[in-house]
């Protein structure tokens, strides 16, 4: 059975995509920096959930471990000049744990930022 990760699962595509991963018959498992967000969700009781936050690599690691797709839904919370190297540096954490976890695909949707 396939595994997918989906980070960014409290949020507004990763909250549709989990079910219909799941009606679909995949194995989910969701990276939550709060999972208590995902407490009164339908779905939650239906996936693994992994507590970290995406930035921090030994929570990516565990996160991917044995996941054959992962779905990168994730942007930065913060706001300013240093967005971008906080984007730039959550994005490369998770490909570097990707690789270390030999995971076979990585399906990534970033998040807009106002010009500055």
């Amino acid at each position: 059975m396939t595994l997918c990760l989906v980070t960014g699962a409290t949020g507004y595509v990763g909250g549709r995509l989990i079910p219909e991963l799941l009606a679909a018959g995949f194995t989910v498992r969701v990276l939550a920096r709060s999972p208590e967000k995902l407490r009164d969700i339908p779905w939650s009781s239906q996936v693994e959930i992994v507590v970290g936050d995406a930035s921090d690599a030994m929570a990516v690691g565990r996160a991917l471990a044995g996941v054959d797709v992962a779905y990168y839904l994730l942007h930065s919370l913060q706001q300013g000049p240093d967005l971008e190297a906080a984007e730039i540096a959550m994005a490369r954490t998770f490909a570097a744990g990707a690789a270390e976890q030999s995971v076979g695909r990585i399906i990534y949707l970033g998040g807009l930022a106002p010009e500055l």
